[in-house]
């Protein structure tokens, strides 16, 4: 956790209760999890949204996944977070959702090009779909 601010981090804790840690701070068990929460705070702290405003629509989606069916055992815990970040950019105005499909294409055809055990990386031609 050591590119995250850990000031910032404790606020996020704080407003986000369900947020998976242990005592040193937030867990992560992938590097998109991490690059998430920390994309999350930089625009808390620019001012884009305010951490009640975060934390009341992390819950509305927490509670629309468990309405589908997810068990809520915190393993898909970041993946709602993740679909938060999307919501609230999007309703936010800070990229619309044709850019968030336009990079989910070009991610899945990086990704689909890229051998396993390789870092996944966006060229040109992934957004050429």
């Amino acid at each position: 956790m050591s590119s995250i601010d850990p000031a910032a981090a404790r606020r996020a804790l704080d407003a986000n209760p369900g947020l998976p840690a242990d005592s040193q701070g937030p867990v992560f068990h992938e590097p998109w999890q991490a690059q998430a929460f920390a994309m999350t705070l930089a625009l808390h702290a620019k001012g884009v949204f305010a951490w009640s405003e975060w934390a009341a629509m992390l819950g509305e989606t927490i509670k629309a996944a468990q309405a589908a069916g997810d068990p809520d055992t915190g393993e898909t815990y970041y993946n709602h977070w993740l679909a938060t970040l999307e919501r609230m950019t999007a309703e936010k105005a800070v990229t619309t959702r044709a850019d968030l499909t336009a990079y989910r294409d070009a991610w899945e055809h990086a990704a689909a090009r890229t051998p396993h055990g390789r870092p996944i990386e966006l060229k040109a031609d992934d957004f050429e779909r």
